[in-house]
């Protein structure tokens, strides 16, 4: 296994980051030092990851079989031998910051090998997780035309695999690498960051149902749409948008409920950390404001209308959370006016 030069560690930790998902970036600066290489190597580990799941270069079967050995070498079980020959197959059809992430795959491993032995176990952990979830959407949507979860449970489990585990992680991070955080209670506080990664995830799969479903993937489950006279291939006619509000206020609700959470969590943070209320908040408000977007929203079935807060409103908030974020009463009343503007339905 090749090293890794701090030049190379400083660009996969930053441009290449920056390059795959801004959002987290900005979050990641956010952080604490200590947390900024292990979080952000989770990150990175993840998204190289659902890189292979996703890319339309390869089969679901030959990108099932990508992930599987991927899963291999971030646990540790993999040969170093496959590695440049995965990232190579893994890497065709891409371009920019995700073809250099997966080509750098020889390297995100070599840092993950090189952590503490303590936050590498967690980092495995969290990531051999989340490929679980990508697992599952290169197994059960294989159908031809649209297929759906049959259960609120199916898409539960979903959410903590893809989003909710990432919750448990930043609480063990947390309370590692924070002295101060010696008076929470790890089962609890995971518990409430779990369903914080759950609200966000229901967040994007509200806002994503377009897409998904020219995709053949509906999230939403086929319980649910029976309810309401529906079919997941009805969701395809945006001019359903309508007569599917009370899908959408389901989902809605169902989120609103997490976000309940999300808030306690962050308000269980002290005070004086914080970076790491930034690193909190901002993803909490981001993610109440597309809510908020989601549900002002007319034709939230058309791919053409898609619900996200702007880039404006992104700095926006990011300045007036640098004051607001101290203050356990601000940052209430802030929250509270999001939940207004998306109502509950």
């Amino acid at each position: 296994m090749p090293g890794v030069t701090p030049e190379e560690e400083a660009r996969l930790l930053g441009p290449v980051l920056k390059g795959t998902s801004r959002a987290f970036y900005l979050t990641l600066r956010a952080l604490p030092h200590s947390l900024r290489k292990p979080v952000g190597l989770a990150y990175l580990l993840a998204r190289t990851a659902d890189t292979i799941a996703d890319t339309k270069a390869s089969s679901p079967d030959n990108r099932l079989a990508m992930l599987l050995e991927f899963r291999d070498l971030v646990e540790g079980k993999g040969e170093p031998g496959n590695i440049e020959p995965l990232a190579r197959t893994a890497g065709q059809g891409l371009a920019g910051a995700e073809k250099e992430l997966v080509g750098a795959m020889s390297k995100t491993i070599s840092m993950l090998d090189g952590l503490e032995e303590t936050d590498r176990f967690r980092v495995r952990q969290v990531v051999v997780t989340l490929t679980q979830g990508m697992e599952i959407d290169l197994t059960h949507f294989r159908e031809e035309g649209v297929t759906a979860f049959e259960t609120p449970e199916q898409l539960d489990e979903y959410t903590y695999l893809v989003a909710g585990c990432v919750g448990r992680f930043w609480t063990q991070m947390c309370m590692a690498h924070n002295p101060g955080f010696g008076t929470w209670d790890a089962e609890e506080m995971s518990g409430k960051g779990i369903r914080f990664g759950k609200a966000l995830q229901l967040t994007n799969i509200l806002r994503d149902v377009p897409r998904d479903l020219r995709l053949g993937r509906c999230y939403l489950p086929r319980e649910v749409l029976h309810e309401y006279g529906l079919s997941p291939e009805a969701l395809l006619d945006a001019d359903k948008s309508a007569a599917a509000r009370p899908v959408l206020a389901w989902g809605i609700n169902r989120a609103l409920d997490h976000y309940n959470a999300a808030s306690e969590y962050l308000h269980a943070i002290p005070r004086r950390h914080y970076r790491l209320r930034l690193a909190t908040g901002w993803p909490l408000l981001m993610g109440l404001g597309t809510l908020a977007e989601l549900s002002e929203n007319s034709r939230w079935l058309d791919p053409g209308r898609r619900s996200k807060v702007s880039r404006a409103w992104v700095y926006r908030m990011m300045a007036a959370s640098a004051l607001k974020v101290m203050s356990h009463s601000a940052m209430n009343r802030w929250i509270s006016g999001l939940r207004k503007e998306v109502g509950r339905e």
